[in-house]
């Protein structure tokens, strides 16, 4: 099985193992049968979009030990569902996104000039 490719045609790479993120909890943002939010974009967590999630009722802040979830802080690195994210781009809190660990998958859904207009810049 070939790895799986970025959103920029090279291989995946990791988006984050400190806090692991990925569906897979692999620190990748893989393409996964059964994963019904599509956990395939790395972005980078900004206090706008904690925020925002927040209000529409997913607490990415909050530690949850009992899913082994550690809460996210601004800076940290993440697998968003695709559409929580499009609806954070419609809102103006979209975070920045690491093209190199985001899915190729993602351009089903968003086009590559939008996550180019939104990328991550360290």
């Amino acid at each position: 099985m070939p790895p799986e490719q970025n959103a920029l045609g090279g291989d995946l790479e990791p988006c984050s193992e400190d806090p692991t993120t990925g569906y897979l909890r692999d620190g990748c943002c893989r393409d996964v049968d059964g994963d019904p939010g599509r956990h395939e974009l790395c972005a980078v967590m900004t206090e706008e979009f904690l925020q925002y999630s927040k209000a529409q009722g997913n607490d990415l802040i909050t530690p949850r030990p009992e899913f082994e979830f550690p809460g996210l802080e601004p800076g940290d690195h993440w697998c968003l569902c695709i559409d929580r994210w499009v609806e954070a781009k419609e809102a103006d809190v979209a975070p920045p996104v690491v093209l190199e660990a985001t899915n190729e998958s993602v351009l089903d859904t968003v086009l590559f000039s939008t996550l180019l207009e939104h990328e991550y810049e360290e």
